[in-house]
């Protein structure tokens, strides 16, 4: 599947090419550069992605050596980590919480690798940027879709409410930040990304007693996220587009 991926990109090119601290394109993959000189994590704000990044830089560096080393192309990352959101669905309908929860860890885990895949192969690109996101959208409304229909089958009307909740909220975070790069804005602003929403849902079903408090906050962070990005767009817009926004409609 040859393709310049999301964070990252598939093909063993053998044109020449600087990768990472010096290492080229015609490197195979198992000479791998020494752990230290491995990527970090890409940098993230809101809660959890700072901390991510300063914590968990070694065991990421550690683990990217081994998946690169094993030969796993970015796209088969993606795809893995689609096919652990589905079945962690299909395990949320089926009343299956723990293990549901406990599966989106190694879903979580393929989606951060991916991208760390394809930037040391040196390969990120807008194609698979795209299809990454596109992806990404795809495993939220499943997860949320099926937490949803399990909740409201069990007759937890305020659960499943809020499932929605986040799931919308969830969608707008993205969708604002789409719009806001196709007129030429940066957004990375947000409480509530989609790091925090995985490890705040994974906590919500593994650890009994907590799905409902951790939507609530999924539900009110989502919604101040939502509104941050369309704080921070507005703010980045020239004053004569901001005055003739509100009159002009698609």
């Amino acid at each position: 599947m040859p393709m310049a991926w999301a964070n990252g990109g598939e093909g063993r090119r053998r044109s020449r090419g600087t990768l990472c601290h010096g290492m080229t394109r015609t490197q195979e993959p198992r000479d791998v550069p020494r752990v230290r000189d491995l990527p970090a994590p890409r940098r993230a704000q809101g809660f959890i992605g700072p901390l991510f990044r300063k914590v968990f830089a070694w065991p990421y560096r550690l683990a990217l050596a081994g998946l690169y080393r094993a030969g796993f192309e970015p796209w088969q990352l993606t795809m893995l980590s689609l096919i652990a959101n589905i079945v962690s669905g299909w395990l949320l309908i089926d009343g299956r919480f723990f293990v549901s929860g406990v599966l989106l860890i190694v879903a979580g885990l393929f989606d951060i690798f991916d991208g760390g895949v394809a930037r040391l192969r040196g390969e990120d690109g807008p194609a698979g940027a795209f299809l990454d996101s596109v992806l990404d959208r795809v495993s939220d409304i499943i997860l949320f879709g099926c937490l949803f229909w399990a909740l409201a089958g069990q007759a937890h009307r305020a659960a499943a409410a809020l499932a929605l909740v986040s799931l919308v909220a969830a969608l707008l975070v993205s969708y604002i930040r789409a719009e806001a790069e196709s007129v030429g804005l940066a957004l990375t602003e947000g409480m509530m990304q989609r790091l925090e929403r995985y490890v705040a849902l994974m906590i919500g079903l593994i650890v009994p007693g907590a799905l409902l408090p951790v939507l609530v906050l999924l539900s009110v962070l989502g919604a101040v996220t939502v509104l941050q990005r369309v704080a921070s767009a507005w703010r980045q817009l020239p004053p004569t587009t901001a005055r003739a926004v509100p009159g002009q409609k698609e």
